[in-house]
Order: structure tokens, then C-alpha cells, then sequence
């Protein structure tokens, strides 16, 4: 489902007042791009009942021009039972990943985050698919996100929760958990990455 028009009016007015802030050459271009931010602040704010300022806050929290950030997932699976780990944050279960830090590579930003989450270490062998994250129902995201999603394999360590997991098991694809946390891993993903598995041959999906 794509979000609402009014959330992705405001997106583009944010991305556009903030890079324009960005390269302003005197006080009047700055103001006019700050004008612009309390408009998209405000958007949001109305539809959303959230505090302006506090829109506003998260709005302007990223600086320079702004660009999509970059959610990086694994697919592992052992003998067709899949991995996937429990957030605290919402009960839900997903792929282990998490944001890319800036310097490293996409391979070394999954690898990371899934023994971080997990406790594997594994190494990324294909791009499963590039997914425009913010296609999520319900989930209003002020944000925009890509999700990237590698088919790996275990190399190494021994299954682990962290302080952003509660649980790490492997799931029988034909028992896969119900309750998935939607802003991190959805049905159509899991669905991409058994073909991937199973057909090495395939190539990778994008949105």
C-alpha cells in the first residue's frame, strides 16, 4: 500500500526545503527553506495530532541533501527452515538487519547486522531483491527508505539475542510465524527470498 498523498506531498516539501537550506547562498534563501520545513512540519502535524516542534525536530535531523536511507536484511536458511529473529520493539519477527552505517559496504552492513541480531556470522552470496521500504500498510514512516535484502549463508558463531532481539530461531517454511514486525520484513519478502533460495538462477526483484 503507498502512503497517504498528503504524508508524501510533505516528504518531498521536507527533502526539497532542507537540501535547498543546504546550498542557500544568504539568510533570505535560508528563511524561505525554513518556511518550507514548518509547512511539511505542520502537514504532518495536523494529520498525525503529533507536536509540531517535535515533527519538526525529527524532520531536520538529518542534514545536507537528503536521500533515501538504506535498510539492509538476510535471508538465511539451513535445510529449508528459514531464520528469523523476534524484535523487542514490537514483538514481531523478521529478517536480521538493520540501517547501513556510512563507510560500509552493503555486504559488510548486513554481514554486521545479522551477527549482531543473531549471533551468525554469515557471508552475503546475492542481492535478493531492492524494495522500496515505506510501501507498508498502516505504517506512517516520516522517512524514505530502501530495503536491501541478501541471500546468506552461516559461516560461524552460535544463536544469540541481543538488546534489540528477544528471540532467534529457524522456522520451517511451511511454519512460519504469523505476527511479522511489517515495518521490517513483509510476506512478499519472505516470499522472494524461498524462490531465491531455491532457484539460484533467479535474478534479483526491484520496486
Amino acid at each position: 500500500m503507498n502512503p497517504p498523498r498528503w504524508l508524501k506531498w510533505a516528504r518531498e516539501i521536507q527533502a526539497v526545503a532542507q537540501t535547498a537550506a543546504h546550498y542557500a547562498h544568504d539568510s533570505y534563501d535560508r528563511a524561505r527553506a525554513e518556511q518550507l520545513l514548518e509547512l511539511a512540519a505542520e502537514m504532518i502535524s495536523t494529520a498525525t495530532n503529533e507536536p509540531s516542534a517535535a515533527v519538526q525536530s525529527a524532520l531536520t535531523a538529518q542534514g545536507g541533501y537528503i536521500t533515501p536511507k538504506v535498510d539492509v536484511r538476510a535471508a538465511v536458511f539451513n535445510q529449508d527452515s528459514l531464520l528469523l529473529v523476534k524484535e523487542r520493539a514490537d514483538g514481531g519477527w523478521t529478517f536480521p538487519g538493520g540501517w547501513a552505517d556510512v563507510g560500509e559496504t552493503p555486504r559488510q552492513a548486513v554481514e554486521r547486522e545479522t551477527y549482531e541480531e543473531s549471533g551468525f556470522k554469515v557471508r552475503a552470496k546475492c542481492l535478493i531483491g531492492v524494495y522500496d521500504a515505506n510501501r507498508i500498510e498502516d505504517q506512517l514512516t516520516l522517512f524514505h527508505a530502501y530495503k536491501l535484502i541478501f541471500l546468506c549463508e552461516i559461516v560461524g558463531g552460535e544463536a544469540r539475542v541481543s538488546n534489540e532481539t528477544s528471540g532467534v530461531e529457524f522456522f520451517a517454511l511451511d511454519k512460519l510465524p504469523l505476527l511479522l514486525s511489517a515495518n521490517r520484513t513483509q510476506p512478499r519478502h519472505i516470499e522472494d527470498a524461498v524462490q531465491a533460495y531455491q532457484n539460484p538462477q533467479k535474478t534479483a526483484v526491484f520496486d
